[in-house]
């Protein structure tokens, strides 16, 4: 009886291993900032991508495949932003407990409003997304919505600690709160400023600062410009001035840089995420380098 009592406990020690910590794998570098703030020591978080990555375009490597297989939470953006890749992990990877519809499957459009909703979906469109623009991170606003959702995913797959994800959620967004008081005051003089974009990447950002987009370097999202749409481009500056052309580092600056030689108008190359340049390491200061940047531009 004595064995069968240390066998049985041996059992419950090795299948419920109470300090392990959930395996997290997040889709973006933003998501997994937010699951370090809001986990803490409670959550081993894995970023599939890095800012030097197109979050739209990745390979389903073997190595994502195993961490995908191992993990308790995945939190992605959604919103068809992982479309070409995630599926291929997901399935590859036989995971049962983060298949999409599951508990442990969370995207981050579903708890927020998306913008520039397409009215017709057409491919010759380019790289549109039906359900609106994915690149949601880029408002704080929508951080603290998510943040909300994202931490009663925490508390109910880890109920155990359940108290401390919320505890870590009230200190985040008290923090989050002071901070978007503080940008907000800062990027006043942004509003009304015209800039020029890349690719669809900053929709949330323009929006959020109220500054315009005169005009973009696609023709349409994910469609390289031809030379000729590039002249137009520059036609349409010359009645429109724009002071600064946004780039994330991920995206190829050829036709930024052929706008800038003709023009003056200086190439900004914004963070975008986490890791976007050797400053932004969180999200906080994700958004500390963009304001700053932008900042600079109002200068003479």
């Amino acid at each position: 009886m004595l064995n069968l009592f240390f066998t049985g406990m041996l059992f419950f020690v090795v299948s419920y291993p109470v300090s392990a910590a959930l395996n997290v794998f997040a889709c973006e570098p933003e998501w997994a900032s937010l699951v370090q703030e809001l986990g803490r020591d409670k959550v081993s978080v894995f970023s599939a991508t890095t800012a030097q990555q197109d979050p739209h375009h990745i390979q389903a490597r073997p190595s994502l495949i195993a961490k995908m297989h191992r993990a308790d939470l995945l939190v992605c953006t959604g919103a068809d932003l992982e479309t070409g890749w995630l599926p291929v992990l997901l399935r590859r990877a036989a995971n049962p407990k983060v298949q999409p519809g599951q508990p442990a499957y969370f995207e981050a459009a579903q708890h927020v409003s998306l913008l520039d909703k397409p009215v017709r979906l057409d491919r010759a469109e380019g790289d549109i997304h039906a359900a609106g623009d994915p690149h949601l991170h880029l408002n704080p606003h929508n951080i603290s919505q998510i943040t909300k959702a994202l931490t009663l995913t925490l508390a109910a797959i880890d109920s155990q600690n359940a108290a401390l994800y919320h505890q870590y959620e009230n200190d985040f967004l008290t923090r989050w709160q002071q901070a978007m008081a503080q940008w907000e005051k800062q990027a006043a003089p942004l509003r009304d400023m015209g800039i020029v974009t890349q690719h669809k990447s900053w929709t949330y950002l323009i929006d959020w600062l109220g500054m315009k987009e005169i005009t973009r370097l696609e023709p349409k999202p994910g469609v390289p410009p031809s030379t000729a749409y590039l002249t137009q481009v520059l036609a349409t500056l010359q009645q429109q001035p724009a002071r600064a052309i946004l780039v994330a580092p991920y995206q190829n600056p050829q036709a930024a840089d052929w706008l800038h030689s003709r023009t003056t108008i200086p190439v900004v190359f914004l963070p975008y995420t986490v890791g976007g340049n050797a400053e932004v390491t969180n999200l906080f200061e994700l958004f500390d380098s963009t304001i700053s940047k932008l900042l600079a531009l109002t200068k003479p």
